[in-house]
């Protein structure tokens, strides 16, 4: 009998001991899944993350090209129309001068002697030179101004630029 009630604590034993194993095993076998699980889940999150952020990039990047598209062909219009104003500018100079010529010449036709075109010549020499210093001036703030009109978009782009590329920085 012992012999019997030993070998029944044996099998009971071993049973035990499978069911502990196999008990262990599905503990194991279920956190191992679990850890598998929440590692795709965390790469799935982590994945869609990374997508977000690289298209909402790519489009904040559309975006400041098109942007800065948008202030080059602003500047270039500001730039044509400088330079239209500028040829309207200095063909009704070269209008008025020849007209101030016509008369000049006029005048020096109907002069009685030497002196009186001495005269009239001087006069249109000097008028002639205050308008052209005249006009130049005016052309040169003409210049200026529509410098300073054309590089306000563009430069209005780059310190949007310059705010981006700072703004991670300083995050």
């Amino acid at each position: 009998m012992s012999v019997v009630k030993n070998r029944k604590s044996a099998e009971e034993a071993a049973a035990q001991a499978r069911g502990s194993f196999e008990d262990q095993f599905r503990l194991g076998n279920g956190a191992a899944q679990r850890g598998f699980e929440q590692a795709a889940s965390l790469t799935r999150e982590q994945f869609d993350r990374a997508s977000k952020t690289l298209f909402k990039n790519y489009e904040e990047f559309s975006q400041l090209s098109k942007e800065n598209i948008d202030a080059f062909v602003k500047s270039g219009t500001i730039v044509a129309k400088g330079f239209e104003e500028a040829s309207k500018a200095w063909m009704d100079f070269t209008r008025r001068s020849f007209e101030t010529s016509v008369e000049t010449a006029k005048a020096v036709m109907s002069c009685k002697d030497l002196r009186e075109v001495v005269d009239v010549q001087s006069d249109y020499a000097r008028t002639s030179f205050d308008s052209l210093v005249n006009e130049g001036s005016k052309l040169s703030e003409l210049g200026v101004k529509v410098a300073n009109e054309a590089l306000e978009p563009i430069q209005s782009r780059i310190n949007v630029a310059v705010e981006k590329i700072l703004k991670p920085a300083a995050a």
